[in-house]
């Protein structure tokens, strides 16, 4: 009887190990895949002078269970050591809007009503202006590492069928927004990215139809509108 038990003792001691190690091996798997894409998030940042693609912006309001979609296009210039970051966004469903994200300030114009908002993109409450969610395409293995906690998800497809890897990004200090999500591909461009609010609400943006590195003059990111047009603050 004492040797069956020491038996037993011995075989769950070794099942314990075993997964003990292939837990240990998960994660030093994990861990060398997430070195690998922040590595290739880094050479894309670097290598990524401009961008212009199709744009979905899906806002999930968790209080209503309710998402609103919009689609549209858009022109990026990334932020440099001699440049803050340059965005437009031309909507077009459901209804035809602009706006452009120079830093940290926005113009929104809105034809249909004939007004302009200006405001703040990071405290912005309007759904359509994009704020922190295109952020990440513009910074460094440097700056992920030093503003959150990067944890490798999986690998996942998203809309049209193109693979990418899972990244769950928390930061190190308080914003006005939990955790941030992003899907990367091959090349080390974030592809999606999502948004987690401390309230349950989500933004997720998908680029689609990418052309990188296309000849952009910050010309392209000035609204015109009719003059007479309402300006109301954002």
């Amino acid at each position: 009887m004492k040797s069956r038990a020491k038996v037993i003792r011995l075989g769950l001691a070794a099942v314990g190990l075993a997964l003990f190690f292939g837990v240990f091996a998960a994660d030093a798997t994990n861990a060398q895949v997430l070195r690998e894409v922040l590595n290739r998030m880094d050479l894309n940042y670097k290598g990524l002078s401009s961008l212009q693609s199709d744009v979905t912006l899906v806002k999930y309001n968790d209080q209503i269970g309710k998402s609103d979609t919009s689609i549209g296009s858009t022109s990026y210039l990334p932020k440099t050591p001699k440049r803050v970051m340059y965005v437009r966004i031309d909507w077009t469903k459901p209804v035809a809007e602009s706006i452009v994200v120079i830093g940290e300030d926005y113009v929104m114009y809105r034809p249909t009503l004939s007004q302009v908002i200006k405001g703040k993109a990071n405290s912005s409450k309007n759904s359509k202006v994009p704020g922190n969610a295109l952020s990440f395409v513009s910074m460094s293995k440097a700056q992920l590492q030093a503003n959150y906690d990067v944890g490798y998800v999986g690998e996942e497809e998203i809309k049209g069928g193109i693979k990418t890897w899972h990244v769950l990004l928390t930061p190190k200090t308080a914003t006005s927004y939990k955790t941030a999500e992003l899907w990367v591909d091959a090349d080390g461009m974030p592809r999606q990215a999502r948004i987690n609010e401390n309230n349950g609400d989500t933004t997720t943006i998908l680029l689609s139809a990418i052309k990188k590195n296309v000849k952009l003059d910050t010309s392209v990111f000035k609204l015109s509108y009719p003059s007479g047009t309402k300006e109301i603050k954002g």
